[in-house]
C-alpha cells in the first residue's frame, strides 16, 4: 500500500511550501481545496495528464499542505488549513487572494465545471 502520510506540523518547511505553490496547476488545485471540502482525486480536472495530476497531487501531500486518506481503491484529499495557518499565520488567505485575483489556477477545476 503506498505511503500517503503528510510531514508533522513542525516538518513544514517555508521553502518547499514556496516551491509547491509556484506551479499554476498546484496554486488551482489548493484554491479549490480552500472550502475545506474533502475530494476525490478523480473531482480534478486541469490539462494535464492523469499521471502528471497524481504527481502534483504528490508534491502537495510531501509539502505537506495537503493530507491523502484512501478507503479502498480511492483516495481523498484534503488541504492542512489548520497546520498551514498555525505554523505560517496569514500566509494562506493572502496566497489564495493573490492568486484568485490574477487568475492563477483558474485551469484547474472540479469535473462537471466548466474551466
Amino acid at each position: 500500500m503506498p505511503d500517503h502520510s503528510s510531514p508533522a506540523d513542525s516538518g513544514l518547511s517555508l521553502p518547499r511550501l514556496l516551491g509547491v505553490l509556484s506551479d499554476p496547476t498546484r496554486l488551482g488545485i489548493v484554491r479549490i481545496l480552500s472550502d475545506g471540502a474533502e475530494r476525490g482525486w478523480g473531482q480534478f480536472s486541469a490539462p494535464v495528464a492523469k499521471s502528471t495530476l497524481s504527481h502534483h497531487l504528490k508534491m502537495l501531500r510531501e509539502a505537506g499542505v495537503t493530507q491523502t486518506r484512501q478507503e479502498g481503491t480511492r483516495c481523498y484529499v484534503k488541504l492542512r488549513y489548520d497546520a498551514l495557518e498555525a505554523r505560517f499565520p496569514g500566509f494562506l488567505p493572502a496566497l489564495l487572494s493573490a492568486a484568485a485575483a490574477d487568475h492563477v489556477g483558474d485551469h484547474v477545476t472540479e469535473r462537471g465545471e466548466q474551466a
